[in-house]
């Protein structure tokens, strides 16, 4: 006795009321699982995919039928009833239920001319509206810098000493580092182009110049950025997910006096005594570097570090780490302010306050190059 052939598979028949397609086998996950089996059904469902003769389908004949047979058949009947349909009642049932629970794919929708547009457009708005809260955000911090000066009591002074400890003395190690490292890395540069010409007793001047005047200040400003930038905008966003900012607002406590200006004030004081102290560990770093590489001695280094730098350039290093402190703390706070009662938007602006900040910062070196171009040089 030969046993029935449970392959899942559907026959071509030819009747006097037409062409139909029978269905047989079992149309089970565990029959159509397998590669060879489901390779040979897919092929032969593509073949029929072009029969457009065909009107009528006998599924009587199928000996099982679980779901995933039942998603096969509909998917290919591009999840429509045939015209002329020869099944039982639990083939049915089966098949109306893969209809019921099927999951429409969303229709991929061809990009117009008028998307890149839209999209532009959408862009500048947000960098209006940003634009406008920072200037906004600017506003408020001076008013509140004149009511410090008016009534200097009242100012907050606990949290402006917190915020110098936790912002300045707590990112001395990590600055040291880096600017020592920085240093080193940059004589070693520097040694292995002078020594062909030459002129070793010039990396006093070019280090001198490059530290002092721009890589000290730009790279404190950088950590700080990432570091307490950070920070702040995770600060006052968690106090926006808890509410406390809507309690402050009820209390008519007012946000900027208490949150936004000693942060900023504190960043203002602590970003030029960080940048000098980079940029201490940064010459150090190349000191030693210059000595062991190019037999610079430390005492030559020292004596003639203040001839190769004129003391215009500690100046506008000293400036430029202010204004570097100053927009840290307003983009931080910014962003801050700006994030919703939720988690993600909570870790969308810390984001988003970070590469600001870091953008920010270089954007303003570059233009502090272009107009003091010709002080300290």
């Amino acid at each position: 006795m030969l046993m029935e052939d449970s392959t899942p598979r559907i026959e071509q028949q030819d009747t006097p009321d037409g062409r139909s397609f029978v269905v047989r086998g079992a149309w089970t996950a565990a029959d159509l699982t397998g590669k060879p089996v489901w390779d040979a059904l897919t092929a032969q469902l593509k073949r029929l995919g072009s029969e457009t003769s065909v009107i009528r389908w006998n599924l009587s004949q199928i000996e099982k039928l679980d779901y995933l047979g039942a998603q096969v058949l509909w998917n290919h009947w591009g999840r429509h009833w045939p015209e002329q349909l020869q099944i039982e009642p639990s083939q049915r049932a089966m098949l109306e239920t893969a209809a019921k629970f099927t999951v429409s794919l969303p229709k991929v929708r061809k990009t117009g001319w008028k998307e890149p547009i839209i999209l532009l457009g959408s862009r500048v708005l947000a960098l209006v509206d940003h634009t406008k809260g920072l200037v906004r955000l600017i506003g408020q911090l001076l008013l509140d810098i004149i009511r410090l000066i008016r009534r200097p009591r009242e100012g907050p002074w606990r949290d402006f000493s917190g915020h110098l400890y936790h912002i300045g003395a707590t990112a001395l190690p990590i600055t040291a580092l880096v600017g020592f490292l920085i240093g080193v890395v940059l004589a070693y540069l520097i040694s292995q182009q002078l020594r062909k010409f030459g002129a070793d007793t010039f990396i006093v001047n070019i280090l001198g110049i490059s530290l002092i005047r721009e890589l000290g200040p730009v790279l404190a400003a950088i950590l700080i950025a990432g570091r307490s930038g950070s920070a702040i905008t995770a600060q006052i966003g968690v106090m926006r997910v808890t509410e406390e900012l809507d309690a402050m607002r009820v209390m008519g406590i007012a946000r900027g006096f208490r949150l936004v200006m000693p942060r900023a004030l504190a960043l203002a004081v602590v970003m030029p005594l960080i940048s000098l102290w980079t940029t201490l560990a940064a010459l150090l770093g190349g000191m030693l570097a210059a000595d062991i590489s190019m037999d610079v001695t430390p005492s030559y280094f020292i004596h003639s570090l203040p001839a190769a730098v004129e003391v215009a350039n500690l100046t506008l290093a000293t400036a430029k780490s202010i204004v570097f402190g100053l927009l840290i703390a307003l983009v931080g706070c910014h962003y801050g302010l700006r994030v919703k009662p939720n988690t993600e938007s909570l870790g969308q602006g810390t984001t988003a306050s970070v590469v600001t900040s870091i953008t920010v910062v270089i954007l303003v070196d570059a233009l502090f190059a272009v107009l003091f171009k010709n002080v300290g040089i």
